[in-house]
């Protein structure tokens, strides 16, 4: 961890710190569950990163999908994370979440929780949750059902049958319906909803698990244009609550939510800033934007 990065990932942790202050935080009042890692895995954010990633590398059959790639995230910040097809972004996802093992490098969730030591059920318990493209609820279910199986309770067979919401369970299931706009929708059956209402749902399914990082890619395709600046109102809402890493390719989607732009480019970073300054960088124009 070079000392210019750490400099860079305190001064932005502190940012967080200062936006979120005098802010509820969406996790509510819970008591620890099954779910949770134990005590000695706490995230520890002293040096002002939630996500670090330092020269890693993972190769298939010959084609290097990641190259040296390095980039760190601090606590409750909103990263956008743009670049051609086939640049990485997914794999880069899934070597975050332990799905894919790297050839080398060092994953880092926090300053001390080694991410490549752990499984993919594991690092989802961390607090690390993922949304892939295409939305995934039980569609024959309620909104309601759906987000009561979502949350982070021990999953048994005893503790299935004699399930019941507790009040304060009850509590925090209100807050995330609240925050993702679906109040009025409690007794609609997933199925029934609209292509962006499903995505919200499952995003509410993963702030049901308490994650202190949400990976979410391409979230906004396929919506309406009323659902994605909805959309951009729920992730501006989440940021310095929860920390989130948002792959996207629609551009006016990035610039309503970004602050800081990272473009990636045959499995490494080409350039990274704001979105006016990677669109004016030549070599994002020449490889991703176009003249």
């Amino acid at each position: 961890m070079t000392p210019d990065l750490l400099e860079d990932g305190a001064r932005r942790s502190q940012q967080a710190v200062a936006a979120r202050s005098g802010s509820a935080t969406l996790s509510g009042d819970r008591n620890a569950s099954y779910g949770r890692v134990r005590l000695d895995q706490e995230v520890d954010l002293t040096h002002g990163r939630i996500l670090y990633l330092e020269e890693v590398s993972v190769s298939f059959d010959g084609f290097k999908a990641i190259n040296q790639l390095s980039l760190d995230i601090a606590p409750g910040e909103l990263r956008c994370i743009i670049g051609p097809n086939g640049a990485g972004k997914t794999t880069m996802m899934d070597i975050i979440t332990g799905k894919t093992r790297p050839d080398s490098g060092q994953v880092y969730f926090g300053s001390t929780i080694n991410l490549l030591q752990y499984s993919e059920s594991e690092i989802a318990q961390m607090g690390i949750g993922r949304k892939f493209q295409k939305p995934t609820v039980f569609e024959q279910l309620s909104v309601f059902e759906n987000l009561e199986l979502a949350l982070k309770t021990h999953k048994g067979v005893p503790s299935a049958l004699f399930f019941r919401l507790t009040p304060t369970q009850r509590q925090r299931l209100g807050e995330v319906v609240e925050t993702i706009g679906l109040k009025n929708h409690l007794q609609r059956q997933a199925g029934l909803l609209s292509h962006g209402q499903k995505q919200w749902l499952e995003i509410g399914m993963l702030l049901m698990q308490d994650p202190k990082l949400l990976l979410l890619d391409e979230p906004v395709a396929g919506m309406t244009d009323h659902e994605t600046e909805r959309t951009a109102e729920l992730f501006l809402s989440l940021k310095g609550r929860h920390s989130l890493m948002v792959v996207e390719h629609d551009m006016a989607f990035v610039k309503q939510i970004s602050d800081i732009v990272t473009v990636l480019c045959d499995g490494s970073v080409l350039a990274q800033g704001s979105l006016e300054q990677v669109q004016a960088d030549e070599r994002v124009i020449e490889v991703y934007l176009g003249r």
